[in-house]
């Protein structure tokens, strides 16, 4: 069994970030990564735009932690807000 998340918290907006499982062969170190699903995260606002400005295509990004030992962080792309959420893995 895999160790529980430790509680971090996103530095865009303050949220609690909620651990993600991670689809078998995605080629990622690890079972989980930690991700920012607050809608209201000026990080995901603002991706709206900032991604059609660059792209011209109708995406966001969440804050990310990849590796939650280093903190290492990077955007997790999305296509709307449910995106991803059915990954959310809530400890017990």
């Amino acid at each position: 069994m895999s160790e529980p998340a430790p509680m971090l918290r996103c530095p865009h907006c303050g949220a609690c970030l909620d651990r993600i499982t991670l689809p078998d062969g995605s080629g990622w170190e690890g079972q989980f990564h930690l991700v920012c699903f607050n809608d209201d995260c000026p990080y995901f606002k603002e991706g709206w735009s900032w991604m059609w400005e660059q792209y011209k295509i109708h995406a966001s990004y969440r804050y990310r932690i990849l590796n939650p030992r280093t903190g290492y962080a990077s955007p997790l792309p999305v296509w709307s807000e449910t995106a991803i959420r059915d990954r959310i893995v809530k400890d017990e």
